[in-house]
């Protein structure tokens, strides 16, 4: 690059043409190799599928980046484009402002954070951890507990968008702990993911990760029986998939229907009645009957629906079986129909 003093060609590292770039476009004519204005020391551990992606988008975003990962190798693109590279968690904590995890599950989050040359043995008040790994909510309260008692800001924060996601950085990060430290963070977090979000309190991160999760495998279990059931009664299966995208369900997105219904506890007047939806899933699992198709979670929703029915609610819409499941688990699942019509608001205005 053209640096203005006689010509002389520099090589930077990728962190430092984000700064140059940013300093250019805001008219200044000089940047510090070292610093860039509200460049943060970032550190991160675990370069693995989703980790090496988020670390290098971090790096790509203009921080100073120290990482660190059981293998080596996985840190090379890293190293080559400007990152530093350090032998445990502790000394990344030491070198960080921010640090990062992303790891395959609760028993390393606690190893790397709470163990022996961990994360919390090199970190000092002011300083924040945010573990993007999908873990329990009550290991991230555990680490918490012991590292606000000496001033260090814990936040979870697992993220949803796979591996292209965590490349191309389409990636919804959730996050639970101080909201203010959430804003002070966030462009970190932007420079990783698209969809940082605020949640709640601490867990609440990976509460709402482990529900997405959970609702998109128990969904993936059931359009395995219903498809099985249809290619077997005799429906080509590219026909019956495009078939099924047209109708209500394959309109729109999972959750969507949550809003009209169960969170403002709207199940009067019916959009489809208990009774006419209680038909077809039986009509359904009859047909699984006489091709030998097992049904199973088919079968569990028509125990459900029978049983409301047998409430006497058979004439309000179809999703007021799902107050059994809050009667079960003893919690009401509800939102301000105000306050919902505003999120909705905001989503198609903007």
């Amino acid at each position: 690059m053209w640096d203005g003093l006689g010509g002389t060609i520099i090589r930077w590292p990728i962190h430092v043409w984000a700064c140059y770039v940013k300093h250019a476009v805001t008219g200044l004519t000089s940047v510090g190799i070292s610093r860039c204005g509200d460049t943060m020391k970032v550190g991160f551990i675990g370069l693995g599928t989703m980790g090496g992606h988020m670390a290098y988008n971090a790096l790509n975003g203009g921080n100073d980046l120290v990482v660190h990962d059981i293998n080596q190798a996985a840190a090379a693109r890293h190293l080559e484009a400007g990152a530093a590279w350090v032998d445990s968690p502790k000394e990344v904590a030491e070198q960080s402002e921010i640090v990062f995890t992303s790891l395959p599950g609760p028993t390393q989050v606690e190893a790397v954070a709470l163990g022996e040359s961990g994360i919390m043995e090199g970190m000092s008040a002011g300083k924040v951890y945010f573990d993007l790994s999908t873990s329990t909510p009550g290991m991230i309260r555990k680490i918490h507990a012991e590292a606000s008692a000496r001033g260090i800001e814990v936040l979870d924060a697992p993220v949803s968008g796979g591996p292209r996601g965590a490349e191309s950085g389409r990636l919804a990060i959730w996050v639970g702990g101080d909201k203010d430290v959430f804003d002070r963070c966030k462009p970190v977090l932007d420079a990783i993911g698209d969809q940082a979000y605020y949640v709640g309190p601490i867990g609440s991160g990976a509460v709402a990760k482990l529900v997405h999760n959970c609702a998109g495998y128990v969904v993936q279990a059931a359009l395995a029986e219903v498809f099985t059931m249809g290619v077997k009664a005799g429906v080509e299966p590219l026909a019956l998939w495009q078939a099924v995208r047209k109708g209500a369900q394959g309109r729109r997105g999972t959750f969507e229907g949550l809003a009209e219904h169960l969170l403002p506890g709207n199940f009067d007047p019916p959009d489809f009645a208990l009774n006419l939806a209680r038909k077809d899933v039986d009509l359904a699992v009859s047909v699984g009957r006489e091709y030998d198709v097992p049904m199973r979670l088919a079968n569990l929703a028509l125990m459900e629906m029978t049983e409301a029915i047998n409430r006497g609610w058979g004439g309000r819409d179809s999703r007021v079986a799902m107050l059994l499941q809050e009667e079960r688990a003893g919690v009401e699942v509800r939102a301000d129909e105000t306050a919902i019509k505003a999120i909705l608001d905001a989503e198609k205005n903007g």
